[in-house]
């Protein structure tokens, strides 16, 4: 889906936590998409590190979890986006857009909160 897009390129993915971790404090990407079950580190985790590692990095969380709860933990681990995996192919790049001009978007809505 984002190798269509002529403004984005994807530098790497990562198939766990660990690596996730290793290559943004390698790569510095501007934006980091994170699944919540990854082996060996969660994505909660990994955010929090990458915050710490590559801070000029975007984060944004996919996950099927959409509780009130565990989105705000989401977002205190640092994410600006917040996507249902069920909801990707329609709201990923309105949730990329978002994150990459430094504004919140979680649940396919623009949060003007934060």
């Amino acid at each position: 889906m984002l190798s269509n897009e002529p403004d984005l390129l994807v530098v790497a993915e990562a198939s766990d936590g660990l690596e996730a971790v290793c290559k943004a404090e390698n790569l510095q990407p501007d934006l980091i998409v994170l699944d919540l079950q990854l082996p060996e580190l969660n994505g909660l985790e990994v955010a929090r590190r990458v915050i710490t590692l590559s801070p000029k990095s975007k984060i944004i969380i996919a996950s099927m979890e959409t509780s009130a709860d565990f989105v705000q933990e989401a977002i205190r681990s640092g994410a600006l986006g917040y996507v249902r995996k069920t909801e990707m192919a329609s709201q990923l790049l309105p949730t990329i857009r978002a994150a990459l001009q430094g504004k919140r978007f979680v649940l396919g809505q623009l949060d003007d909160s934060g």
